[in-house]
């Protein structure tokens, strides 16, 4: 498997597990459910997302067909096993800006240091898995869905952080336009990985259009959501 592949299931374990100790069932699920992600995108990789069945994965991991859907009710997920991090990542910037930023700040600075680490939460995937998705229209799909539910969320924590009214409609005007630079980002390092650009080559090339894709935000979004003192 690839290190991005990993990667990309790491994250999801890593959401899973928290800070807090796990008891022995907790690790062994957790492991299950690496093991089934992991052996799943292998194969994938290897034969096509369209090609694989269920029954191939089980076989290949050594668990049941029902464990596999146990786990994975929707087979793009076993692709895309971040769910749950990906669409609250935005909202948990905004709730964690610092005191005096805006929710526009806040997640201009975690995206550029998201770059810098090369995160595959932002689409620092590895070009095998990068065609994978891009080569499937179910995958595609599943990934506009984690960007729509992503701008949702976003939009509830808006709401939350500004005291929002009922009814009030700015929040979601404002998580649409923030996690539309978000998409554009994630969608142009998805493509440069396609064409064979190296990671550290495309993160030069984010680094120096980031400043201008949040800039164009700044004028109706630079006093919103700040965080009191």
């Amino acid at each position: 498997m690839t290190e991005s592949a990993m990667l990309m299931g790491m994250s999801a374990q890593t959401t899973e597990a928290g800070n807090r100790p796990l008891g022995l069932r907790e690790r062994k699920k957790l492991q299950t459910r690496q093991n089934i992600s992991n052996t799943a995108t292998l194969l994938f990789l290897e034969h096509g997302f369209d090609t694989v069945t269920i029954a191939d994965i089980a076989a290949a991991a050594d668990v049941a067909k029902m464990t596999v859907t146990n786990y994975f009710p929707r087979k793009e997920d076993l692709v895309l096993d971040v769910h749950d991090e990906f669409v609250a990542s935005l909202a948990r910037t905004v709730r964690d800006r610092r005191p005096g930023e805006s929710a526009l700040a806040a997640l201009r600075r975690d995206y550029l240091a998201a770059v810098a680490a090369q995160a595959a939460l932002i689409g620092f995937s590895g070009p095998d898995f990068a065609r994978l998705i891009t080569g499937s229209p179910a995958l595609v799909a599943r990934l506009r869905e984690f960007h729509e539910e992503r701008e949702r969320l976003l939009a509830l924590a808006l709401a939350e952080e500004t005291g929002a009214a009922a009814g009030d409609f700015t929040p979601n005007i404002a998580a649409a336009l923030l996690g539309g630079v978000h998409r554009a980002l994630f969608e142009e390092t998805v493509r440069r990985t396609v064409d064979g650009e190296a990671n550290d080559v495309i993160a030069a090339a984010l680094t120096g259009c980031i400043g201008g894709a949040f800039d164009t935000l700044e004028p109706s979004l630079g006093g919103y959501a700040v965080r009191a003192n």
